[in-house]
């Protein structure tokens, strides 16, 4: 082996090695970035999609998604508005507890709407929400799960409260200014 074949085979191995370590970085970063941005989410999407690789790519494509819609701040009319509604909900549990939860249910799904999150089908919301909200989500799919058994009959006032404790923290978070639009990247 000559030098000049020596030097080839060396730089070779140097560019193989440092887009390997570059790779490995860059995953690395890429992964405590969707960590630290869907918190819980980031592990529930690992246990459905079956593999970290799988999840880090649905969650960047949702982030993705997420960064063409036109989320924005409410207006303070419309936070005032929607408050005196929330209370009007709440104040409707004493009576009837159903139809507190499907009031509220409705005017999650109204603030969404206002915010400019796109109303398709449930699953998809509750995708996009995860992108901005990830630490309230799980509050989302159990008042949807809750409703969903009220629906049958199933749920008792028990259940109902929860799903109303459940809703009000979803909405208070979409009402926060503080966390209305997560910065993106």
């Amino acid at each position: 082996m000559t030098d000049y074949t020596l030097w080839i085979v060396a730089a070779v191995v140097i560019a193989a090695v440092a887009a390997i370590a570059l790779w490995s970085y860059s995953s690395r970063k890429r992964r405590v970035h969707l960590r630290e941005r869907f918190g819980p989410e980031y592990h529930q999407a690992v246990g459905t999609a079956g593999s970290a690789p799988a999840a880090e790519a649905a969650l960047l494509e949702r982030e993705k998604r997420v960064s063409k819609y036109k989320i924005r701040s409410l207006t303070p009319e419309e936070r005032a508005r929607f408050t005196s509604l929330w209370q009007h909900v709440q104040a409707q549990f004493v009576d009837d507890p159903g139809a507190a939860v499907s009031q509220a249910d409705f005017l999650v799904t109204e603030v969404m709407n206002t915010r400019g999150y796109p109303m398709s089908d449930w699953e998809q919301r509750v995708e996009d929400l995860t992108v901005d909200h990830a630490e309230v989500c799980h509050h989302y799919r159990a008042a949807h799960e809750i409703a969903g058994r009220h629906s049958t009959g199933s749920a008792s006032t028990e259940d109902l409260r929860q799903a109303l404790v459940h809703y009000r923290a979803l909405f208070a978070e979409l009402l926060e200014d503080a966390k209305v639009a997560t910065p993106r990247r």
